[in-house]
């Protein structure tokens, strides 16, 4: 663990910065971002969109909260695409919506499965809410994250 010195009211304050933990987590989100431009991700409602927007991602994000039934939502979703990424919370709703939802779309998001199980071992022992990554990556890592940073 390095130091980072940060302002606050005109004096200077060392604050912790787990430089090694939030540069996995950029990793990962920048795969996932690069992912995204070809498939959609879907999360369970509008905070966690609107989370990955303020991350930078720009690729297609479906919200799972739209009105409909799981099982309505998965045959749009399955008419539509061939591939998806599931991108549900960590706590005990977002793991039984991963749960039901992933039975109802089986074959297409599997590959993809190790991108959210990263994120909820990097991220678990703060948060397990999607919509709460940009601000634990600012706290750890000192800066806030914009993916489109790292494009080739």
């Amino acid at each position: 663990m390095s130091l980072h010195k940060k302002q606050i009211r005109n004096k200077k304050e060392f604050v912790p910065v787990d430089w090694e933990r939030a540069e996995k987590i950029r990793e990962v989100l920048h795969y996932l971002y690069e992912i995204n431009k070809l498939v959609p991700i879907i999360v369970e409602g509008k905070k966690d969109k609107k989370a990955l927007r303020d991350l930078g991602f720009d690729g297609e994000i479906i919200t799972l909260h739209s009105g409909k039934s799981i099982y309505e939502f998965a045959e749009t979703i399955a008419n539509k695409y061939e591939k998806i990424i599931l991108l549900f919370d960590w706590d005990s709703k977002g793991e039984e919506l991963y749960s039901k939802v992933g039975e109802e779309l089986q074959g297409m998001w599997e590959e993809f499965a190790s991108i959210r199980e990263l994120l909820k071992l990097l991220c678990q022992k703060e948060i397990a809410e999607v919509e709460d990554i940009p601000s634990l990556f600012k706290r750890i890592a000192g800066y806030s994250l914009d993916v489109r940073q790292w494009e080739e």
